[in-house]
This record gives C-alpha cells, sequence and structure tokens, in this order.
C-alpha cells in the first residue's frame, strides 16, 4: 500500500530541525512543540528558540522556502503551548516530586536540573522562573523542579506567564520583524538563530555578573 504524499513528509520529520517540524505541522506543530518542551520531561531536546524564531521569519513572506504561516494563530499556539506546558510540568513536579528525575539516565537532563535548582536557590522565584524560559534544557527541567520543591503556586503562575510571553512572543516577533526588514534572511538562517540564542542569554548573564559583583562587594 502506497503511503500518502502529505503522511509521508510528516512520517519523514527531522524533529530536531525548525524548519522541517514546520514544514510538516505548520502552527500547529508550534503549540505542540512548545508544550512538550516546556511541560514534559521527554521534550527537553527540542529546538525550542530556533523554532519560534524561525517560524516567526516565514510568517514574514520574504523567505525562498516555499513556506508561508500567518503570524496571528503562530503567537497564539506560541504562547498556549508555552504556558499550558510550563503549568504542566509544575503540577507533575509538585504530584510526583523527583521520581521523573530519577527515572532518567539523561546526563543533560540531570545538569539541567541542577542547574534548575541553583537558579531557585540563588535568585528566588520570579527572576529564575523568568530566566529559565531562556535557557534550554533547564527551562524544561525548572517547571517540575519548583513544583517538587513547593514553590507557591500563585507565584509560579504568575511569573511562568510573564517569561513564557516574553520568550515565546518575544522570539516570534523579533524573527518576524528581522524576515520583513531584510529579504532572503533566511540564507543566513542557521547564524542568525545562533545569534538569537545567545542574545536570549543575555539576561541570565547579566544576572549572573550582578549576583557575583555584588557577592565580591559583600566579602569586602
Amino acid at each position: 500500500m502506497t503511503t500518502p504524499p502529505h503522511l509521508s513528509s510528516q512520517l519523514a520529520v527531522n524533529v530536531l530541525d525548525a524548519h522541517s517540524l514546520l514544514a510538516a505541522f505548520g502552527v500547529l506543530g508550534v503549540g505542540v512543540v512548545m508544550f512538550a518542551e516546556t511541560g514534559l520531561l521527554i521534550g527537553f531536546f527540542l529546538p525550542g528558540d530556533s523554532l519560534l524564531f524561525t517560524a516567526g521569519l516565514l510568517c514574514s513572506g520574504t523567505a525562498d522556502r516555499g513556506l508561508k504561516l500567518s503570524l496571528a494563530p503562530l503567537l497564539v499556539a506560541a504562547a498556549v503551548g508555552a504556558l499550558a506546558g510550563s503549568q504542566c510540568g509544575y503540577l507533575l513536579g509538585r504530584k510526583a516530586g523527583g521520581a521523573l528525575l530519577v527515572r532518567s539516565r539523561s546526563a543533560r537532563l540531570h545538569e539541567g536540573a541542577r542547574r534548575a535548582e541553583e537558579l531557585l536557590e540563588r535568585y528566588g522565584h520570579a527572576k529564575a522562573i523568568v530566566l529559565a524560559r531562556f535557557v534550554p534544557v533547564v527551562r524544561t527541567v525548572l517547571n517540575p523542579m519548583a513544583g517538587a520543591l513547593g514553590v507557591p503556586a500563585r507565584s509560579f503562575t504568575l511569573w511562568q506567564v510573564t517569561g513564557g510571553l516574553v520568550w515565546s512572543v518575544g522570539l516570534t516577533l523579533a524573527g518576524y520583524a528581522l524576515g520583513s526588514s531584510i529579504t532572503g534572511v533566511d540564507k543566513y538562517l542557521l547564524p542568525v538563530i545562533a545569534l538569537i540564542v545567545v542574545v536570549s542569554l543575555l539576561p541570565l548573564a547579566a544576572e549572573v555578573l550582578r549576583s557575583r559583583k555584588a557577592a565580591k562587594e559583600a566579602r569586602g
């Protein structure tokens, strides 16, 4: 039996490649990936940053890859997926505690959990939850860690919504703005995405430097 072409393309999708995901699943795929990356530990490897930026770029209509997305549905899917996923991860953490991480054999996942716990302890709930959105893997594990460590639900929800909207909507609009202003920018997609990821990490780097400077001054 012959597999239909559209089904064949979906089965052959590369989940690590943003353009492949978008070509196969479109806007719906963005929402699903956002939910999986921020709400399910198995989604820690998914390309959240590059997917948001690439999707925004493809909404501009200037890319040469034959794929055009609509901005408004994309923003809704990205935001809903990111916010719902984070809240789901938190609830799983509250119910399962650290059992989910204990079962995992991924060294990368355990390292992310360690960094997430350090963020919560060093910067407090508000800053840690917002900053974690911009750090791959950490944004996946911080949510269940927050639940397991007993972060109040109201506080977690407030700051995960704040950070989630800035991250999901911000990166999507950044891709759209760049694609609208520079024709053929998708030819340089990989270096541009790398730059966006670096820029997204600047708030965390600035906070780390500020914290170290404050600690050094406190020691005299």
